[in-house]
């Protein structure tokens, strides 16, 4: 999945498979996660929102099942 550069002290970056709802997010501190079952709107907020951080942390951190990536 490709993942674009985002402007977050938190995220690295952060990609989405539309078709399967999975988002993939990297960690500024490390690792590559992807979160399954997300809409595409949930991906749409994450991205337009003013602190990514913060939106990821009460929106998907904890909301979505999620496994580490390779």
């Amino acid at each position: 999945m490709e993942r674009a550069h985002v402007e977050s002290s938190e995220l690295a970056s952060v990609g989405y498979d539309e078709p399967h709802h999975v988002l993939e997010v990297e960690f500024v501190a490390g690792g590559v996660y992807r979160y399954g079952g997300v809409p595409a709107s949930t991906y749409r907020e994450l991205m337009a929102a003013d602190s990514l951080g913060r939106y990821f942390n009460t929106h998907i951190r904890g909301h979505y099942l999620y496994a580490k990536t390779d």
